[in-house]
Protein backbone atom coordinates (compact mmCIF):
# COMPACT_ATOMS: atom_id res chain seq x y z
CA UNK A 1 0.00 0.00 0.00
CA UNK A 2 1.48 3.66 -1.34
CA UNK A 3 2.13 6.08 1.51
CA UNK A 4 2.41 8.76 -1.50
CA UNK A 5 0.54 11.92 -0.17
CA UNK A 6 -0.85 14.92 -1.24
CA UNK A 7 -1.65 17.91 0.93
CA UNK A 8 -3.71 19.85 -1.83
CA UNK A 9 -5.23 19.57 -5.74
CA UNK A 10 -3.36 17.16 -6.99
CA UNK A 11 0.20 18.56 -5.78
CA UNK A 12 2.62 16.50 -4.22
CA UNK A 13 4.49 18.34 -1.21
CA UNK A 14 7.21 17.43 1.57
CA UNK A 15 5.44 17.97 4.10
CA UNK A 16 3.17 15.31 4.90
CA UNK A 17 -0.23 15.76 6.23
CA UNK A 18 -0.81 12.20 8.17
CA UNK A 19 -3.57 10.85 6.02
CA UNK A 20 -3.38 7.80 4.28
CA UNK A 21 -4.19 6.69 0.76
CA UNK A 22 -5.98 3.69 0.76
CA UNK A 23 -8.68 1.52 1.62
CA UNK A 24 -10.19 0.88 5.31
CA UNK A 25 -13.48 -0.65 6.13
CA UNK A 26 -15.58 0.64 3.31
CA UNK A 27 -13.98 3.69 1.67
CA UNK A 28 -10.93 4.88 -0.21
CA UNK A 29 -9.47 7.75 2.49
CA UNK A 30 -9.15 10.62 -0.52
CA UNK A 31 -5.96 12.21 -0.61
CA UNK A 32 -6.62 15.92 0.87
CA UNK A 33 -7.38 18.98 -0.40
CA UNK A 34 -5.93 21.93 1.60
CA UNK A 35 -2.40 22.83 1.22
CA UNK A 36 -2.10 26.01 3.08
CA UNK A 37 -1.77 24.31 6.78
CA UNK A 38 1.78 25.43 8.12
CA UNK A 39 1.97 22.96 10.94
CA UNK A 40 2.35 18.86 10.62
CA UNK A 41 -0.21 16.59 11.72
CA UNK A 42 2.04 13.65 12.02
CA UNK A 43 5.16 13.43 10.78
CA UNK A 44 4.47 10.07 9.13
CA UNK A 45 1.53 8.26 7.77
CA UNK A 46 -0.45 5.73 9.80
CA UNK A 47 -0.42 2.22 8.65
CA UNK A 48 -4.18 1.89 7.35
CA UNK A 49 -6.50 0.04 10.30
CA UNK A 50 -7.48 -3.75 8.74
CA UNK A 51 -11.40 -4.03 8.25
CA UNK A 52 -11.30 -6.84 11.29
CA UNK A 53 -10.61 -3.80 13.66
CA UNK A 54 -13.54 -2.35 12.99
CA UNK A 55 -15.61 -2.40 16.23
CA UNK A 56 -19.47 -3.01 16.89
CA UNK A 57 -21.54 -2.14 19.38
CA UNK A 58 -23.08 -5.46 19.59
CA UNK A 59 -21.17 -7.86 18.62
CA UNK A 60 -23.38 -10.74 17.86
CA UNK A 61 -22.46 -14.10 15.36
CA UNK A 62 -25.15 -12.71 13.00
CA UNK A 63 -24.31 -8.65 12.88
CA UNK A 64 -20.85 -10.28 11.71
CA UNK A 65 -21.49 -12.84 9.09
CA UNK A 66 -23.65 -9.95 7.60
CA UNK A 67 -20.98 -7.70 7.50
CA UNK A 68 -18.45 -10.48 6.03
CA UNK A 69 -21.08 -10.73 3.34
CA UNK A 70 -21.54 -7.14 2.62
CA UNK A 71 -17.42 -6.50 2.20
CA UNK A 72 -17.05 -9.93 -0.12
CA UNK A 73 -20.06 -7.91 -2.27
CA UNK A 74 -18.35 -4.60 -2.02
CA UNK A 75 -14.82 -5.84 -2.94
CA UNK A 76 -16.33 -7.63 -6.41
CA UNK A 77 -18.07 -4.34 -6.90
CA UNK A 78 -14.33 -2.53 -6.52
CA UNK A 79 -12.99 -5.34 -8.34
CA UNK A 80 -15.40 -5.07 -11.29
CA UNK A 81 -14.65 -0.97 -11.29
CA UNK A 82 -11.01 -1.61 -11.35
CA UNK A 83 -11.60 -3.94 -14.74
CA UNK A 84 -13.53 -1.25 -16.55
CA UNK A 85 -16.90 -1.05 -14.33
CA UNK A 86 -19.58 2.27 -13.86
CA UNK A 87 -16.97 4.88 -13.29
CA UNK A 88 -19.76 7.38 -14.30
CA UNK A 89 -20.33 10.59 -12.84
CA UNK A 90 -23.44 10.72 -10.48
CA UNK A 91 -26.37 13.24 -10.02
CA UNK A 92 -28.77 14.27 -7.33
CA UNK A 93 -31.71 16.59 -6.92
CA UNK A 94 -30.90 19.79 -4.84
CA UNK A 95 -34.35 21.19 -3.02
CA UNK A 96 -34.86 24.40 -1.01
CA UNK A 97 -36.51 24.85 2.36
CA UNK A 98 -38.35 27.38 2.72
CA UNK A 99 -38.96 28.00 5.95
CA UNK A 100 -34.93 27.96 6.58
CA UNK A 101 -33.58 29.12 2.65
CA UNK A 102 -31.37 25.99 3.10
CA UNK A 103 -30.31 23.63 0.58
CA UNK A 104 -30.62 20.24 0.62
CA UNK A 105 -29.56 16.90 -1.19
CA UNK A 106 -31.34 13.80 -1.12
CA UNK A 107 -28.44 10.95 -0.96
CA UNK A 108 -28.80 8.94 2.36
CA UNK A 109 -30.51 6.07 1.82
CA UNK A 110 -33.64 5.53 4.02
CA UNK A 111 -33.61 9.00 5.56
CA UNK A 112 -34.66 12.44 4.71
CA UNK A 113 -32.17 15.05 2.70
CA UNK A 114 -29.26 16.38 3.95
CA UNK A 115 -28.38 20.57 4.58
CA UNK A 116 -25.85 21.05 1.99
CA UNK A 117 -22.76 23.08 3.15
CA UNK A 118 -20.50 24.48 1.15
CA UNK A 119 -17.49 24.27 3.56
CA UNK A 120 -18.25 21.55 5.87
CA UNK A 121 -15.60 19.27 6.00
CA UNK A 122 -17.86 16.29 6.81
CA UNK A 123 -21.11 14.06 6.44
CA UNK A 124 -23.15 13.89 9.53
CA UNK A 125 -26.18 12.30 10.15
CA UNK A 126 -28.52 9.99 12.76
CA UNK A 127 -27.29 6.28 13.51
CA UNK A 128 -29.09 3.51 14.08
CA UNK A 129 -27.87 1.17 16.99
CA UNK A 130 -25.31 -1.27 16.30
CA UNK A 131 -23.74 1.22 13.75
CA UNK A 132 -20.11 0.24 12.84
CA UNK A 133 -16.96 2.22 14.15
CA UNK A 134 -13.46 3.65 13.29
CA UNK A 135 -10.29 2.32 15.95
CA UNK A 136 -8.72 5.78 17.05
CA UNK A 137 -5.69 5.29 15.42
CA UNK A 138 -7.07 4.41 11.99
CA UNK A 139 -6.46 7.05 8.96
CA UNK A 140 -10.24 7.80 8.98
CA UNK A 141 -10.06 9.21 12.04
CA UNK A 142 -7.02 10.88 11.79
CA UNK A 143 -8.71 12.65 8.73
CA UNK A 144 -11.90 13.36 10.46
CA UNK A 145 -10.06 15.29 13.47
CA UNK A 146 -6.87 16.44 12.02
CA UNK A 147 -8.86 18.87 10.65
CA UNK A 148 -9.76 23.06 11.26
CA UNK A 149 -13.41 22.54 13.12
CA UNK A 150 -14.90 25.94 11.91
CA UNK A 151 -11.59 27.43 11.95
CA UNK A 152 -10.21 25.98 15.47
CA UNK A 153 -8.13 23.04 15.20
CA UNK A 154 -9.45 20.18 17.15
CA UNK A 155 -7.93 16.99 17.88
CA UNK A 156 -9.07 13.50 19.00
CA UNK A 157 -8.86 13.07 22.39
CA UNK A 158 -8.44 9.41 23.36
CA UNK A 159 -8.62 9.30 26.88
CA UNK A 160 -6.15 7.64 29.46
CA UNK A 161 -4.38 4.23 28.57
CA UNK A 162 -6.02 4.24 25.11
CA UNK A 163 -4.23 2.35 22.30
CA UNK A 164 -3.80 4.45 18.91
CA UNK A 165 -1.00 2.27 17.33
CA UNK A 166 -2.86 1.85 14.20
CA UNK A 167 -6.27 1.35 15.77
CA UNK A 168 -7.52 0.41 19.12
CA UNK A 169 -10.46 -2.67 19.09
CA UNK A 170 -11.50 -1.01 22.38
CA UNK A 171 -11.41 2.76 21.40
CA UNK A 172 -13.95 3.78 18.81
CA UNK A 173 -13.27 6.96 16.82
CA UNK A 174 -15.21 10.14 17.84
CA UNK A 175 -15.19 13.33 15.58
CA UNK A 176 -16.82 16.45 16.11
CA UNK A 177 -19.54 17.35 13.94
CA UNK A 178 -21.32 21.12 13.78
CA UNK A 179 -24.04 23.37 13.17
CA UNK A 180 -23.37 24.69 9.93
CA UNK A 181 -25.62 27.56 10.53
CA UNK A 182 -24.71 28.34 13.96
CA UNK A 183 -20.67 27.23 14.23
CA UNK A 184 -20.52 27.44 17.73
CA UNK A 185 -22.78 24.30 18.56
CA UNK A 186 -20.25 21.24 18.22
CA UNK A 187 -20.56 17.97 19.27
CA UNK A 188 -18.86 14.13 19.25
CA UNK A 189 -20.31 11.34 17.58
CA UNK A 190 -18.82 8.17 16.45
CA UNK A 191 -17.32 7.67 12.92
CA UNK A 192 -18.98 5.62 11.02
CA UNK A 193 -20.33 4.81 7.20
CA UNK A 194 -23.12 5.51 5.40
CA UNK A 195 -25.34 3.95 2.81
CA UNK A 196 -26.01 6.31 -0.14
CA UNK A 197 -27.58 6.51 -3.68
CA UNK A 198 -27.51 8.56 -6.77
CA UNK A 199 -27.66 8.45 -9.93
CA UNK A 200 -25.35 7.59 -12.98
CA UNK A 201 -25.24 10.24 -15.69
CA UNK A 202 -24.07 11.52 -18.66
CA UNK A 203 -24.25 14.93 -17.99
CA UNK A 204 -28.22 15.11 -19.74
CA UNK A 205 -30.00 12.82 -17.88
CA UNK A 206 -30.21 10.50 -15.03
CA UNK A 207 -29.31 6.91 -15.59
CA UNK A 208 -29.36 3.86 -13.08
CA UNK A 209 -29.24 4.43 -9.35
CA UNK A 210 -25.41 4.04 -8.12
CA UNK A 211 -25.46 2.68 -4.11
CA UNK A 212 -22.11 3.41 -2.27
CA UNK A 213 -20.53 3.92 1.20
CA UNK A 214 -19.74 6.94 2.79
CA UNK A 215 -17.68 7.58 5.69
CA UNK A 216 -19.33 10.14 8.30
CA UNK A 217 -20.17 10.91 12.10
CA UNK A 218 -23.23 9.97 13.84
CA UNK A 219 -25.25 13.30 14.78
CA UNK A 220 -26.01 14.28 18.40
CA UNK A 221 -29.54 14.68 19.25
CA UNK A 222 -28.82 18.39 20.30
CA UNK A 223 -27.64 18.58 16.80
CA UNK A 224 -30.34 16.53 15.09
CA UNK A 225 -32.86 18.67 16.93
CA UNK A 226 -30.99 22.21 16.25
CA UNK A 227 -34.04 24.88 15.33
CA UNK A 228 -31.69 26.00 12.45
CA UNK A 229 -31.53 22.79 10.15
CA UNK A 230 -35.21 22.75 8.33
CA UNK A 231 -37.83 20.31 9.38
CA UNK A 232 -36.90 16.52 8.23
CA UNK A 233 -33.87 16.77 7.90
CA UNK A 234 -31.29 14.21 9.11
CA UNK A 235 -27.79 15.87 9.27
CA UNK A 236 -25.37 17.77 6.90
CA UNK A 237 -23.70 16.62 3.67
CA UNK A 238 -20.08 18.71 3.86
CA UNK A 239 -18.95 19.90 0.20
CA UNK A 240 -15.45 21.40 1.36
CA UNK A 241 -12.24 21.24 1.20
CA UNK A 242 -11.38 17.89 3.03
CA UNK A 243 -10.50 14.60 3.13
CA UNK A 244 -14.19 13.34 4.12
CA UNK A 245 -16.24 15.89 2.33
CA UNK A 246 -18.97 14.06 -0.08
CA UNK A 247 -17.28 15.47 -3.01
CA UNK A 248 -13.92 13.91 -1.83
CA UNK A 249 -14.91 10.92 -0.57
CA UNK A 250 -17.02 10.26 -4.18
CA UNK A 251 -13.77 11.60 -6.34
CA UNK A 252 -11.62 8.97 -4.50
CA UNK A 253 -14.16 6.12 -4.26
CA UNK A 254 -15.11 6.16 -8.53
CA UNK A 255 -12.41 7.99 -9.75
CA UNK A 256 -14.42 10.12 -12.18
CA UNK A 257 -12.44 13.20 -11.57
CA UNK A 258 -12.42 15.92 -8.65
CA UNK A 259 -14.74 18.12 -10.00
CA UNK A 260 -18.72 18.72 -8.96
CA UNK A 261 -21.11 20.76 -9.92
CA UNK A 262 -24.26 23.14 -8.14
CA UNK A 263 -26.82 24.74 -9.16
CA UNK A 264 -29.07 25.76 -6.77
CA UNK A 265 -31.74 24.88 -6.15
CA UNK A 266 -32.08 22.18 -8.79
CA UNK A 267 -29.25 19.74 -9.13
CA UNK A 268 -25.53 18.67 -7.79
CA UNK A 269 -23.79 16.34 -10.33
CA UNK A 270 -20.39 15.04 -8.84
CA UNK A 271 -17.29 14.06 -11.39
CA UNK A 272 -15.98 15.49 -14.92
CA UNK A 273 -18.91 15.70 -17.36
CA UNK A 274 -20.65 17.62 -19.71
CA UNK A 275 -23.50 19.68 -18.08
CA UNK A 276 -26.66 20.49 -20.18
CA UNK A 277 -29.37 22.15 -18.17
CA UNK A 278 -32.89 22.80 -19.50
CA UNK A 279 -33.46 23.85 -23.40
CA UNK A 280 -30.15 25.21 -23.95
CA UNK A 281 -27.70 23.23 -26.04
CA UNK A 282 -24.39 23.07 -25.58
CA UNK A 283 -22.19 21.72 -23.02
CA UNK A 284 -21.94 24.48 -20.33
CA UNK A 285 -18.88 23.87 -19.60
CA UNK A 286 -17.63 24.81 -23.10
CA UNK A 287 -19.38 28.52 -22.62
CA UNK A 288 -19.24 29.27 -18.70
CA UNK A 289 -16.12 31.70 -17.13
CA UNK A 290 -13.65 30.49 -14.93
CA UNK A 291 -11.03 31.91 -12.53
CA UNK A 292 -8.60 30.51 -9.48
CA UNK A 293 -9.50 29.34 -6.58
CA UNK A 294 -7.75 30.28 -2.91
CA UNK A 295 -7.43 28.52 0.39
CA UNK A 296 -7.47 29.85 3.68
CA UNK A 297 -5.17 27.59 6.06
CA UNK A 298 -8.73 28.32 8.75
CA UNK A 299 -11.16 27.32 6.57
CA UNK A 300 -12.31 24.43 4.57
CA UNK A 301 -14.35 26.71 1.89
CA UNK A 302 -14.00 27.96 -0.79
CA UNK A 303 -12.19 31.52 -1.77
CA UNK A 304 -12.47 33.89 -4.38
CA UNK A 305 -9.66 36.18 -5.73
CA UNK A 306 -11.79 39.35 -5.64
CA UNK A 307 -10.31 43.02 -5.84
CA UNK A 308 -12.41 45.04 -5.76
CA UNK A 309 -16.18 45.91 -5.82
CA UNK A 310 -17.29 48.06 -8.16
CA UNK A 311 -21.52 49.05 -9.50
CA UNK A 312 -22.62 50.30 -12.83
CA UNK A 313 -26.01 50.91 -14.29
CA UNK A 314 -26.26 48.16 -17.36
CA UNK A 315 -28.67 49.96 -19.37
CA UNK A 316 -27.61 53.69 -18.52
CA UNK A 317 -24.63 55.73 -19.60
CA UNK A 318 -23.17 56.59 -16.33
CA UNK A 319 -19.52 56.06 -14.77
CA UNK A 320 -19.04 53.24 -12.99
CA UNK A 321 -18.78 53.64 -8.80
CA UNK A 322 -16.29 51.74 -6.95
CA UNK A 323 -16.44 51.06 -3.12
CA UNK A 324 -13.72 52.75 -1.81
CA UNK A 325 -12.37 50.32 0.48
CA UNK A 326 -9.79 50.43 2.80
CA UNK A 327 -6.24 48.90 1.05
CA UNK A 328 -6.06 45.16 1.53
CA UNK A 329 -9.77 44.77 2.46
CA UNK A 330 -10.30 41.85 0.80
CA UNK A 331 -7.13 39.92 1.07
CA UNK A 332 -7.02 36.46 2.31
CA UNK A 333 -4.28 36.00 4.95
CA UNK A 334 -2.52 32.88 4.42
CA UNK A 335 -1.25 32.88 7.92
CA UNK A 336 -4.17 33.41 9.89
CA UNK A 337 -6.97 32.52 7.33
CA UNK A 338 -8.55 36.47 8.22
CA UNK A 339 -10.07 37.62 5.09
CA UNK A 340 -10.84 37.11 1.83
CA UNK A 341 -14.45 36.30 -0.15
CA UNK A 342 -15.93 33.33 0.21
CA UNK A 343 -18.98 31.45 -1.01
CA UNK A 344 -21.56 30.12 1.01
CA UNK A 345 -24.81 27.89 1.20
CA UNK A 346 -25.30 28.56 4.55
CA UNK A 347 -25.17 31.80 4.93
CA UNK A 348 -29.04 33.25 3.16
CA UNK A 349 -27.89 36.50 2.28
CA UNK A 350 -24.15 37.90 1.43
CA UNK A 351 -22.42 39.35 3.91
CA UNK A 352 -19.94 42.11 4.77
CA UNK A 353 -17.31 43.58 7.54
CA UNK A 354 -18.16 46.73 8.34
CA UNK A 355 -15.72 48.04 6.42
CA UNK A 356 -16.28 47.05 3.62
CA UNK A 357 -19.91 46.96 3.59
CA UNK A 358 -19.83 51.01 4.99
CA UNK A 359 -18.20 51.74 1.18
CA UNK A 360 -20.12 49.10 -0.69
CA UNK A 361 -23.37 50.74 0.37
CA UNK A 362 -22.56 54.02 -0.56
CA UNK A 363 -21.05 53.11 -4.09
CA UNK A 364 -24.86 51.86 -4.62
CA UNK A 365 -27.21 54.26 -2.93
CA UNK A 366 -25.02 57.00 -4.75
CA UNK A 367 -25.56 54.62 -8.16
CA UNK A 368 -28.70 54.25 -8.05
CA UNK A 369 -29.67 57.48 -7.31
CA UNK A 370 -27.98 59.30 -10.14
CA UNK A 371 -30.59 59.01 -12.78
CA UNK A 372 -32.85 60.91 -10.00
CA UNK A 373 -36.03 59.01 -10.37
CA UNK A 374 -35.47 55.75 -7.92
CA UNK A 375 -37.54 56.51 -5.26
CA UNK A 376 -36.02 55.30 -1.38
CA UNK A 377 -37.84 53.32 0.93
CA UNK A 378 -37.83 52.44 5.04
CA UNK A 379 -35.11 49.88 5.42
CA UNK A 380 -36.85 46.39 6.05
CA UNK A 381 -34.63 44.32 8.84
CA UNK A 382 -32.07 42.81 8.13
CA UNK A 383 -31.65 44.88 5.09
CA UNK A 384 -30.63 48.79 4.80
CA UNK A 385 -30.70 50.01 1.58
CA UNK A 386 -34.63 49.65 0.03
CA UNK A 387 -36.33 51.15 -2.76
CA UNK A 388 -39.90 51.84 -4.15
CA UNK A 389 -40.78 49.29 -6.51
CA UNK A 390 -43.17 52.48 -8.27
CA UNK A 391 -40.17 54.24 -9.11
CA UNK A 392 -38.41 51.28 -11.16
CA UNK A 393 -38.78 49.78 -14.49
CA UNK A 394 -38.84 45.86 -14.67
CA UNK A 395 -36.51 44.76 -16.95
CA UNK A 396 -38.09 41.17 -19.35
CA UNK A 397 -36.64 38.11 -17.89
CA UNK A 398 -33.90 39.47 -15.75
CA UNK A 399 -35.65 41.30 -13.01
CA UNK A 400 -35.67 44.92 -12.25
CA UNK A 401 -33.51 47.66 -13.82
CA UNK A 402 -31.20 48.30 -11.05
CA UNK A 403 -27.48 48.65 -11.24
CA UNK A 404 -25.62 45.39 -11.22
CA UNK A 405 -22.73 44.66 -9.07
CA UNK A 406 -19.28 43.68 -9.78
CA UNK A 407 -17.03 41.59 -8.41
CA UNK A 408 -12.98 42.39 -9.86
CA UNK A 409 -11.40 39.34 -9.61
CA UNK A 410 -7.59 38.67 -10.29
CA UNK A 411 -5.23 37.14 -12.49
CA UNK A 412 -6.22 34.68 -14.13
CA UNK A 413 -9.81 35.00 -14.06
CA UNK A 414 -11.27 34.53 -17.89
CA UNK A 415 -14.30 37.87 -16.41
CA UNK A 416 -15.33 39.20 -13.58
CA UNK A 417 -18.25 37.81 -11.97
CA UNK A 418 -21.52 40.31 -12.85
CA UNK A 419 -24.51 40.07 -9.86
CA UNK A 420 -27.69 40.80 -11.48
CA UNK A 421 -30.30 42.02 -10.13
CA UNK A 422 -32.14 38.76 -9.84
CA UNK A 423 -29.80 37.58 -7.61
CA UNK A 424 -28.72 41.06 -5.73
CA UNK A 425 -32.54 42.51 -4.85
CA UNK A 426 -34.81 40.75 -2.64
CA UNK A 427 -38.63 42.09 -2.45
CA UNK A 428 -38.97 42.41 1.18
CA UNK A 429 -42.13 44.33 1.75
CA UNK A 430 -45.11 45.63 -0.48
CA UNK A 431 -43.78 48.14 -3.10
CA UNK A 432 -40.09 47.53 -1.21
CA UNK A 433 -37.35 46.03 -3.17
CA UNK A 434 -34.22 45.85 -0.96
CA UNK A 435 -30.44 45.24 -1.50
CA UNK A 436 -30.21 41.68 -0.42
CA UNK A 437 -26.28 42.35 1.49
CA UNK A 438 -25.90 42.41 5.50
CA UNK A 439 -23.52 43.64 7.48
CA UNK A 440 -21.37 41.39 9.55
CA UNK A 441 -22.15 41.57 13.74
CA UNK A 442 -19.18 42.08 16.25
CA UNK A 443 -16.56 39.59 16.04
CA UNK A 444 -16.25 38.91 12.19
CA UNK A 445 -12.96 40.55 12.65
CA UNK A 446 -11.35 37.31 12.44
CA UNK A 447 -13.56 35.70 9.48
CA UNK A 448 -14.04 36.26 6.05
CA UNK A 449 -14.46 39.78 4.51
CA UNK A 450 -17.22 39.30 2.47
CA UNK A 451 -19.13 35.81 3.04
CA UNK A 452 -21.63 35.46 -0.94
CA UNK A 453 -24.36 33.46 0.32
CA UNK A 454 -26.91 31.50 -0.86
CA UNK A 455 -29.05 33.57 -2.70
CA UNK A 456 -26.63 35.78 -4.89
CA UNK A 457 -25.69 32.06 -6.25
CA UNK A 458 -29.02 30.47 -7.06
CA UNK A 459 -29.83 30.22 -10.65
CA UNK A 460 -26.09 30.04 -11.14
CA UNK A 461 -23.85 26.80 -12.06
CA UNK A 462 -20.87 26.66 -10.41
CA UNK A 463 -18.41 24.08 -11.06
CA UNK A 464 -15.69 23.24 -8.57
CA UNK A 465 -12.55 21.67 -9.86
CA UNK A 466 -10.65 20.48 -6.83
CA UNK A 467 -7.77 19.49 -9.54
CA UNK A 468 -7.10 22.59 -11.26
CA UNK A 469 -7.84 24.68 -8.11
CA UNK A 470 -10.52 26.85 -10.50
CA UNK A 471 -14.12 27.98 -10.10
CA UNK A 472 -16.25 27.64 -13.42
CA UNK A 473 -19.36 29.92 -13.09
CA UNK A 474 -22.28 31.09 -15.44
CA UNK A 475 -23.36 33.96 -13.54
CA UNK A 476 -27.92 34.47 -13.52
CA UNK A 477 -29.13 31.72 -15.88
CA UNK A 478 -32.46 33.65 -16.65
CA UNK A 479 -33.21 34.00 -19.93
CA UNK A 480 -30.39 31.73 -21.25
CA UNK A 481 -32.72 29.03 -21.91
CA UNK A 482 -30.98 26.50 -18.71
CA UNK A 483 -32.19 26.52 -15.89
CA UNK A 484 -30.94 24.81 -12.50
CA UNK A 485 -34.41 23.17 -12.57
CA UNK A 486 -33.56 21.79 -15.77
CA UNK A 487 -32.02 18.77 -15.66
CA UNK A 488 -33.57 15.95 -16.92
CA UNK A 489 -34.28 13.40 -13.79
CA UNK A 490 -36.30 10.96 -15.71
CA UNK A 491 -34.23 7.88 -16.76
CA UNK A 492 -33.76 7.32 -20.71
CA UNK A 493 -36.47 4.48 -21.40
Amino acid sequence: MGSHLRCGFGKPLETRCGYGRGKVGLVPIPSVFYRSEPARCWEQPKQLAPMRRLRFHHLLAVRVLLLAAAVVQECAAQGGASAGGDHAPLVSPLAKDPATSLYTISIKDGAGPLVVDLAGPLVWSACASGHPTFPCGSAECDAANCWHQQGRPWHQDYGAGAEVDGGDRFCACTARPCDPVTRDRCAPGDLTTFAMSANATDGRNALHPVAFQAVGACAPDQLLRSRSLPAGTEGVAGFGRAPLSLPAQLAARRGFGSRFALCLPGVAIFGDTPIYLGYYPPDLMTTIASTPLAASPKSGGYYLPVEAISVSWPNWNAPTARAALPPGALELDAATGRGGVTLSTVQRYTAMRSDVYRAFVRAFNETIGTPGYVKPMPAVAPFELCYDTFSLRRVRVLGWDVPSIRLELGAGASMNWTVASGNSMVQAADRTLCLAVVEMGPGAAHGAAVVIGGYQVEDNLLVFDEDKEVLHFSGLLWGSGATCSGFNFTAPQ
